[in-house]
């Protein structure tokens, strides 16, 4: 079919809205609507149960994206599916220690250990905290961090021989990133929910082992320093730490971030922030939705401790990227034959829609080998994915003490101000619903003299990149007019297979190479 029938480049929300539909629909029937893993669509669409990572993994990616979405952007989430996520993710924490296990089979016992997976077990319970009031996940998690204090040392690791005694099957991680310090961001997301003293001492733990050993002042990736070359763990502690530096006011961490984001992470990124599955794959361009969700939440960060020209490469990144790598049309899945009446095999085209999973720049398929030559979605970056927007949806506009911010140029509607993007309207267009300052962040590529604004008398003054207003009058739509300049840009033979030249219009495609793949985004780069 080459290119694509939907696509969304402009609509934060109504991703949202489809991505929880993917969560809400992944129940495997034929195992206690225990969440599936691992799923294919092409050529041989499947949806299964992981050993590693079903009941260990996926729930808690899934709520902490559903109740989210909930909070960030009003969907509504059937709870049905939150008590089905909550029933499998406190069933992953019913073994010998209150650690999340997985089963080798379904309907065997928990008997496999993986350190990756507890960042998605305190994802599960911080979230089950904040937005339900979960007194027994609040308990759960407290026990957990106590395990993990009573089985582990950032010197010595985990006491293999205890776990081992325990009946516990120990799977050994690529080091300390691609391990327990990816459980960092969901421990600060739980203090700030909850206050929870051991849980800060453990993410201070992290976080000093962390920056010594990984993280250093060059900001530099190099593969003996990380162990680890799987993409999503370096970049998900990057955030990670970028939250608990915003959590502490600590600059000093936040700068430390920043150096990786500016150095070491052009390994593992392109221009629009495209990420591969692994670092330094070759042949292939499929990437991994979950690291740049991850670096759209550092760029964020960073944006809002007064570096504007991060909130631009979130904005390229959405709009570019993110956004369109959603699977929106399922039309080129087949149905596959199901003599046995499996669950792995059934609706599996419209179960998928809204998934999000290992896209190439320009499109769902790869050229080269890619993931075998299959087309795949890992359930758990659906989660991944959706909480990302989450906060980009947060953070695009925003009321603060400093007055409204516009950051990023998408529609949205706030308390304070509602705002109209240049992708989707003639003009950008704020209106202020609350008396205070307006802040209103223009790209880097515009050209100030062709700026006209109409709907106010008071000429803005230019600070930091912002538009600043001081006095907007309320209800009265301000519209400030220019040209989405149009762009050349190269993604870097570095990271593909070959340079992929993209035209852009503003922040948004317009143009991509894809090298005769199928299931493109874009049109082809002329």
């Amino acid at each position: 079919m080459s290119k694509l029938g939907q696509v969304n480049t402009t609509d934060i929300a109504a991703a949202i809205r489809l991505g929880c539909r993917t969560m809400q629909s992944m129940f495997n029937r034929d195992d206690h609507d225990i969440p599936f893993f691992n799923t294919w669509v092409r050529p041989d669409p499947v949806m299964q149960f992981s050993a590693a990572h079903s009941e260990s993994h996926t729930p808690g990616r899934h709520l902490n994206a559903l109740l989210n979405a909930e909070d960030a952007a009003g969907i509504e989430i059937d709870e049905t599916a939150i008590e089905k996520h909550r029933r499998a993710a406190f069933f992953s924490y019913g073994g010998p220690v209150p650690l999340p296990l997985n089963r080798q089979v379904i309907d065997g016992p928990l008997v496999n250990f993986c350190p990756h997976n507890i960042r998605e077990g305190f994802h599960a319970l911080y979230v089950l905290v904040k937005y339900r009031g979960d007194a027994q996940a609040r308990d759960l998690a407290e026990r957990s961090i106590a395990a993990i204090f009573e089985f582990w040392t950032p010197a010595g690791g985990w006491n293999q021989t205890r776990l081992r005694e325990l009946g516990l099957n120990y799977q050994e991680c690529q080091g300390f990133i691609h391990g327990e310090a990816r459980m960092l961001g969901p421990l600060v997301k739980y203090y700030r929910a909850t206050g929870s003293a051991r849980a800060l001492e453990l993410a201070l733990l992290l976080k000093e082992k962390a920056i010594t050993e990984c993280f250093l002042p060059d900001g530099e990736y190099a593969e003996e320093r990380f162990i680890t070359r799987h993409a999503h763990s370096v970049t998900c502690v990057m955030s990670s730490l970028a939250q608990l530096a915003d959590l502490l006011d600590d600059a000093s961490l936040l700068l430390r971030v920043k150096a990786f984001y500016d150095q070491g992470l052009w390994q593992l990124r392109d221009a629009i922030g495209w990420s591969p599955e692994s670092v330094g794959q070759r042949d292939s361009d499929h990437g991994e939705g979950n690291n740049t969700g991850d670096i759209v939440e550092t760029a964020l960060i960073l944006g809002r401790w007064g570096w504007p020209n991060y909130y631009q490469d979130a904005e390229r990144i959405l709009r570019c990227h993110l956004l369109p790598s959603q699977l929106q049309d399922v039309s080129f899945i087949q149905a596959p034959p199901n003599p046995k009446g499996e669950d792995g095999l059934r609706e599996v085209a419209d179960r998928h829609l809204g998934a999000f999973g290992f896209p190439a720049p320009y499109g769902h398929e790869s050229v080269g080998p890619g993931r075998g030559g299959a087309v795949s979605f890992n359930l758990d970056i659906v989660g991944g994915v959706v909480g990302s927007l989450c906060e980009a949806y947060r953070e695009a506009a925003v009321s603060r003490p400093a007055g409204h911010w516009v950051n990023l140029l998408f529609d949205r509607e706030t308390a304070g101000l509602r705002v109209y993007s240049p992708y989707t309207h003639d003009a950008l267009t704020i209106e202020v619903r609350k008396a205070a300052p307006l802040w209103v962040r223009l790209p880097a590529w515009t050209d100030f003299s062709t700026v006209t604004i109409e709907g106010t008398e008071e000429p803005p003054r230019r600070i930091n990149g912002y538009l600043f207003f001081a006095q907007p009058t309320v209800g009265k739509p301000i519209r400030i007019r220019f040209p989405l300049n149009e762009q050349q840009l190269t993604l870097s033979g570095a990271v593909h297979i070959q340079p992929i030249r993209v035209h852009l219009r503003g922040d948004a495609v317009v143009a991509m190479d894809n090298f005769g793949a199928d299931l493109t985004f874009f049109d082809a780069y002329a």
